[in-house]
């Protein structure tokens, strides 16, 4: 037994040690980027003022996300305490960066919440009426849609009048203990991070102009401990995810900035989609995201490897894996294959591209005229109305491909198209499967726009933050939830819930008609 403890403390003391090592390295490398961000800015000559702009962007998200990765470690008080000084550029000793907090914004609206001691006004020791003697206030920062707002939690103290013995109501819980952001503020940034794609730093600046003093590093502070909460809740949801019979995967590219390379690197975002209604399915809709460093088959095949069912996908080679033995069947996204087409009449004009397109489209007219029946519905209707269509379409793919050059996109495009006609033609055999996999592809959509505004993301860490966030946003839009307030709620519940209950909290059991 003895032997057994001091095994599992040295265990601690490692883990411990290696924590400490970590942040030691982050704190180094925020030290690193402030001074060379703070240089950039200075610099003046001998380079175009674009080139610049750009290389300073990519410092700060880079930047941001450390701050991020600290204050998940070592507290929201640490990552501060980095993010003192970038603006100016100069290292500022450890003791001019400590700092006391500022005092809320007297102009700011005031909100008071009262919380009574549970046992009311009379005494819980001997019975005795109880008479106030002071309160106790804590000021927390909220948003609420459209303007900021102090929320007072007001916690008068009362004294027994027989036996003198004191009550007062605990402190509820905020989602950041001893930290002064409300639910609603911190879903405020976390919407405008990943929704809006408006970075920490960006942030702070917006803030500022209301008159209101919250570092970047405070931000990115509770951008990480947000996603940390919240995190169980993005696991539960991905496991109800690939609980489906059928699942929706796409991915798309996310340049990532690479630590001392100076450039970026192909990182991936994967989206698994549940979503059981164009068959009729009651099951609530879910999306899990996925961040990794690169598209290696290996990351789809740990995620996919307990799923059993259909795997609404495209053709990549990744997948391949999954589909040997029979547990995942493959089906394959028309509209992949008729966009081969579409960009061959669109490049050359083809009219063979445009007969095959045309051919295509009475299969998509079915599927919207059946969407949402049972798959018996949809399998009789397809069997019927669409496989004749498939096979006379694959007849002349065959012989259009016979009489023109094989090595014109053209070709390409109808090779790829018999290639998967097994997986194409699975709406014949199984009335679960879509013929497209326009759902997943529309999950990306956000993603893409966040690609275009900030050009990749900070760091691997940050990414898997993003990927958290996503999660819930993403799931919470497919309830019927605006993201901000599902948000809001979620992070207001989840600090003091059980976590063996944390269904609870999903999307499709907090309606937003019930908040």
């Amino acid at each position: 037994m003895i032997a057994a403890l001091r095994e599992e403390l040295a265990g601690e003391r490692a883990a411990h040690h290696a924590a400490e090592l970590g942040l030691q390295a982050k704190t180094l490398e925020a030290e690193r980027l402030r001074v060379q961000i703070a240089r950039l800015r200075h610099e003046r000559f001998g380079r175009s003022s674009e080139r610049l702009a750009g290389e300073v962007e990519q410092l700060e998200l880079r930047f941001d996300e450390v701050l991020a990765d600290i204050a998940a470690t070592g507290g929201v008080e640490a990552a501060e305490n980095e993010a003192a000084g970038a603006g100016a550029g100069a290292v500022v000793p450890e003791k001019a960066r400590r700092r006391g907090r500022k005092p809320l914004p007297d102009g700011l609206p005031r909100r008071d919440v009262e919380h009574l001691p549970a046992e009311g006004c009379t005494c819980r020791a001997c019975g005795g009426a109880l008479r106030k003697v002071g309160e106790s206030v804590t000021e927390v920062l909220e948003y609420r849609p459209g303007r900021f707002e102090v929320v007072r939690h007001v916690r008068p103290a009362f004294s027994c009048r027989a036996c003198e013995a004191m009550t007062q109501a605990p402190m509820p819980s905020l989602p950041i203990e001893r930290g002064r952001p409300g639910p609603g503020l911190l879903a405020h940034v976390l919407v405008s991070k990943y929704c809006d794609h408006l970075p920490p730093y960006r942030q702070s600046e917006i803030y500022a102009r209301d008159g209101l003093d919250l570092p970047r590093g405070l931000l990115a502070g509770w951008v990480g401990r947000s996603a940390a909460l919240a995190e169980p809740m993005a696991a539960f949801i991905g496991r109800h995810a690939l609980a489906g019979p059928r699942v929706h995967a796409d991915d798309t590219p996310m340049p990532m900035l690479s630590p001392g390379r100076g450039r970026t690197q192909a990182a991936r975002f994967w989206a698994y989609l549940r979503d059981d209604r164009p068959f009729g399915g009651t099951d609530p809709p879910a999306v899990l995201y996925e961040f990794t460093p690169d598209r290696k088959g290996e990351h789809p095949q740990r995620r996919l490897r307990d799923f059993r069912g259909i795997l609404q996908a495209d053709a990549y080679s990744g997948f391949n894996a999954l589909y040997e033995g029979g547990r995942v069947v493959e089906a394959a996204c028309w509209t992949h294959a008729r966009r081969y087409f579409h960009d061959e009449l669109l490049a050359n004009g083809s009219p063979l591209a445009r007969e095959a397109i045309e051919r295509m489209g009475p299969l998509f007219a079915i599927e919207a005229e059946i969407h949402g029946q049972p798959p018996e519905v949809r399998l009789a209707a397809r069997q019927a109305r669409s496989a004749p269509i498939m096979a006379e379409l694959h007849a002349w793919l065959e012989a259009t491909l016979r009489r023109i050059s094989g090595k014109s996109d053209l070709a390409k495009a109808i090779r790829y198209t018999l290639a998967q006609w097994t997986a194409l033609t699975l709406v014949l055999r199984d009335g679960r499967a879509c013929l497209s996999n326009n759902a997943a592809e529309r999950q990306m959509r956000p993603l893409a726009l966040g690609r275009k505004n900030y050009l990749f993301a900070g760091s691997l860490e940050g990414g898997r933050r993003a990927a958290i966030i996503y999660t819930l946003v993403g799931t919470a839009e497919l309830n019927d939830w605006d993201p901000q307030a599902y948000l809001r709620v979620l992070l207001d519940h989840i600090a003091d819930h059980p976590i063996n209950r944390i269904g609870d909290l999903a999307p499709w059991h907090l309606r937003p008609n019930t908040i």
